[in-house]
C-alpha cells in the first residue's frame, strides 16, 4: 500500500517563506504526477501546484510567482512558498498519481495533510 507523509508545515509571519516536503513509500512502479493542494478555513480544496513526468510544472494563479514545486531524491516532492500571505493559511495535502506495474491502471493517493498558518 502506498502512503504519503507530508512535513514542513507550521506557523510563519506574512512575508516569510516555508518549504513543504512529501515522501511516498510503498510499491510504486512509475510516477505520473506529484502535487500539492490546500484547503483553507471555510474554503473548498484548491490545487496549488503539480509536477509531472519530465518535470512539467503547473501552478495555481494564487501562488504563481511565489511558489516552486520540485522533485527531491526518491519519491519526494517539495513545495517552496515565499512571500506568504494570510490567505495562504490552509491544510496542505500532497497527492501522487502512480502505477504499481507497467500495465496496471493509474492510481491516486493523498497524504493526511500538514497545516500552514500565516499570521499578519
Amino acid at each position: 500500500q502506498v502512503q504519503l507523509v507530508e512535513s514542513g508545515g507550521g506557523s510563519v509571519q506574512a512575508g516569510g517563506s516555508l518549504e513543504l516536503s512529501c515522501t511516498a513509500s510503498g510499491s510504486i512502479s512509475s510516477i505520473n504526477v506529484m502535487g500539492w493542494s490546500r484547503q483553507g478555513p471555510g474554503k473548498s480544496r484548491e490545487l496549488v501546484a503539480t509536477i509531472a513526468r519530465g518535470g512539467i510544472t503547473n501552478y495555481a494563479d494564487s501562488v504563481k510567482g511565489r511558489s516552486t514545486v520540485s522533485r527531491g531524491a526518491g519519491n519526494t516532492v517539495n513545495l517552496r512558498l515565499t512571500n506568504l500571505k494570510t490567505e495562504d493559511t490552509a491544510m496542505y495535502f500532497c497527492h501522487l498519481e502512480y502505477k504499481i506495474s507497467r500495465d496496471s491502471p493509474e492510481r491516486l493517493v493523498w497524504g493526511p495533510g500538514t497545516l500552514v498558518t500565516v499570521s499578519s
